[in-house]
């Protein structure tokens, strides 16, 4: 399962990667959604590849994720046993429960960016990361 993070913003926005962007929920920045590993994702990822960054999550970071920025309907938060469900559920069938707001609305991360931002990983923070976006995350969160 990726994790992808929108970095940049609307300006200069062409029409088909809005409606990438928007297909994949990311309408701003520091929003953050949990996605399928498969093809046609990847593909959506390669076309908006100068605005989101994404990779691997890994266990540790889904269940902080969820804990702590997942939502209910209603901007409700989570209750503790709540979030385990949600857990339990995305790892035998990786789909968001309907319940569950599929964005998760991040901070900036703590001690800032790179540099430069629009430069690709490692030199700047846009493009795939494998799984060091986990580390991005936690900063986020």
């Amino acid at each position: 399962m990726y994790a992808v993070i929108r970095i940049r913003g609307l300006v200069n926005l062409k029409r088909d990667i809005k409606d990438t962007l928007a297909m994949l929920r990311l309408n701003r920045k520091m929003h953050c959604v949990l996605i399928k590993e498969n093809d046609c994702m990847k593909g959506m990822l390669q076309k908006v590849r100068n605005w989101v960054t994404w990779g691997e999550i890994d266990d540790d970071s889904l269940k902080q994720l969820i804990k702590k920025r997942g939502r209910k309907i209603g901007e409700k938060k989570l209750t503790e046993q709540e979030a385990e469900e949600v857990f339990k559920k995305l790892k035998e069938n990786q789909k968001m429960p309907e319940e569950i707001k599929p964005v998760f609305r991040l901070t900036p991360p703590s001690k800032g960016f790179k540099d430069s931002i629009k430069q690709h990983y490692p030199k700047g923070e846009l493009g795939y990361r494998g799984k060091e976006i986990n580390e991005l995350l936690k900063r986020m969160i």
